[in-house]
């Protein structure tokens, strides 16, 4: 494939994510487009029912002490890391609408305390509150942009939050780019700069980045 295409992950890749692209003839530039502060925030003792819609809640939360019976999350990577901090974890869905309607149909009479970041978005709690599911929020991480202008175009550019779209395009425009999308909400943000957007099957990285490499394979196939 040569080196002709080159892709901009705006999230720091793991070693073995970045052999997916290497593998594939694919260079890449990587940068974190968005930067994480965790809060040291006063959360309760004992939580019957948490809500977690990211990672970066967990770490805040597991960062104090505190005794959570069931959890309920977005992400099969967020249902690891709970478990890896020896959480019960009771209901996982690919988003927070298909969760919202989890809890719903099947816990509407339950209570639930849902961890978020400052720029949450709004269909779970809307949900929640549309269908009198009784639910309490606290804010435990912040995000702040971390914009960067690069002055060349790339063919590709992965996007894994609404956030890191918004923070890129500060500085740089998406173009005749293809914006891989780790999910409905990012690829919803993405579309606002761009027509070109690709959505990845699973709401991970690694399947962001097999959407690329892909779409490169067969487009270099069908130039040859």
């Amino acid at each position: 494939m040569g080196n002709q295409v080159t892709i901009l992950s705006t999230k720091k890749l793991s070693a073995s994510q970045k052999e997916l692209l290497l593998n594939a003839g694919l260079g890449f530039v990587e940068y974190d487009a968005i930067k994480i502060e965790l809060l040291k925030a006063e959360i309760p003792e004992n939580v019957d029912n948490a809500i977690f819609t990211s990672k970066n809640a967990v770490k805040a939360v597991f960062d104090s002490e505190t005794n959570i019976s069931n959890c309920f999350c977005v992400g099969e990577n967020t249902k690891r890391l709970l478990e890896k901090n020896g959480q019960k974890v009771v209901e996982t869905a690919q988003n927070a609408s298909d969760l919202a309607q989890i809890l719903i149909k099947k816990y509407k009479k339950e209570t639930f305390l849902f961890f978020c970041g400052n720029l949450r978005r709004n269909e779970l709690p809307e949900l929640l509150t549309k269908n009198e599911v009784r639910f309490k929020e606290q804010i435990v991480y912040k995000t702040h942009s971390n914009s960067k202008k690069f002055d060349r175009p790339f063919e590709g550019i992965l996007f894994f939050s609404p956030s890191g779209v918004q923070s890129f395009v500060l500085d740089n425009n998406i173009d005749n780019s293809i914006a891989f999308c780790i999910g409905n909400t990012t690829a919803s943000e993405a579309k606002k700069h761009t027509n070109n957007v690709i959505i990845a099957n699973k709401p991970t990285v690694e399947n962001v980045i097999v959407q690329a490499v892909k779409y490169f394979k067969n487009d270099l196939s069908s130039r040859t």
